[in-house]
């Protein structure tokens, strides 16, 4: 089983150098990093952790620009979103930035994507609430038409372009697994169609994981691996995610400071002792 730590990557935390840094000394696996583009300040989607949003949520620095950062200072870290908003973003741009990520590391890229809670920041991105999920599966088909084929084209009912080039290709082979995030009634259909793995977030649905998980690989016919984010740092609970057979762990990271973050990882290292 696999460490590493999800987080929001923020302008008022430790910065991504410092952190990749850190992680990597620490012997940590992988980064993975939120993304909110924006928050409305007149809201009306309930936050799904309860209470008031955190301030992080419309601090947060763009994934892409962390991770790159962070590529350009660690040798072995995997680099994941956790999660992209891909239904706010276009999907030529998408894939050009990931592979590109891919390329510049190394072949550590590794994009985990959500269709999102919040519908006011979807609608300023011009999407409809309603049509989510289906945007989200042909934007995921359409990125990986765009990272496998020299001359990529789509036609759906949202993502629509004739034959086009775009490079460059990823490193990994066939391209970076793209992980489905979210456990709602529906989400395994989506990781056994276009998904090469699940990422659930810790405590949302994944009560009874390791059923769960056994039924999602008879589904899909093969194992697929499964990352669980926003993991708490208890050693109780490393134990319950492997138990039910989890292939990565992500211990949740608080935004704080360099020397405050620094403590805090010097904590989780010694879980995965």
């Amino acid at each position: 089983m696999r460490f590493g730590v999800s987080t929001f990557v923020a302008d008022d935390g430790i910065g991504p150098v410092a952190l990749g840094r850190a992680l990597e000394e620490r012997g940590f696996a992988s980064l993975y990093v939120t993304e909110h583009t924006h928050i409305p300040v007149k809201r009306e989607s309930p936050w799904p952790g309860g209470g008031d949003l955190p301030r992080i949520y419309y601090r947060t620095l763009d994934p892409f620009v962390v991770l790159s950062a962070v590529a350009a200072v660690t040798e072995r870290l995997r680099l994941g979103t956790g999660v992209a908003l891909i239904v706010q973003r276009d999907p030529i741009t998408l894939a050009k930035e990931v592979a590109s990520l891919d390329l510049v590391s190394g072949g550590r890229a590794v994009l985990g994507v959500g269709a999102g809670w919040n519908r006011e920041e979807m609608r300023n991105h011009g999407t409809d609430p309603a049509t989510r999920m289906r945007l989200l599966r042909e934007r995921v088909l359409a990125v990986k038409e765009l990272w496998t084929k020299a001359e990529a084209e789509f036609h759906g009912e949202f993502v629509d372009f004739d034959p086009v080039f775009s490079y460059p290709k990823p490193v990994q082979d066939p391209h970076p697994p793209v992980l489905i995030g979210g456990a709602g009634p529906t989400t395994s259909d989506r990781v056994v169609e276009f998904g090469d793995g699940w990422m659930p977030l810790y405590g949302r649905g994944t009560d009874g994981l390791g059923a769960k998980i056994a039924d999602l690989w008879q589904r899909a016919g093969r194992p697929l691996p499964v990352t669980v984010f926003a993991t708490p740092g208890r050693p109780e609970a490393v134990d319950e995610l492997a138990a039910a057979g989890v292939d990565e762990v992500l211990f949740h990271l608080d935004t704080e400071p360099e020397a405050d973050t620094l403590r805090d990882l010097d904590r989780l290292a010694a879980l995965t002792r």
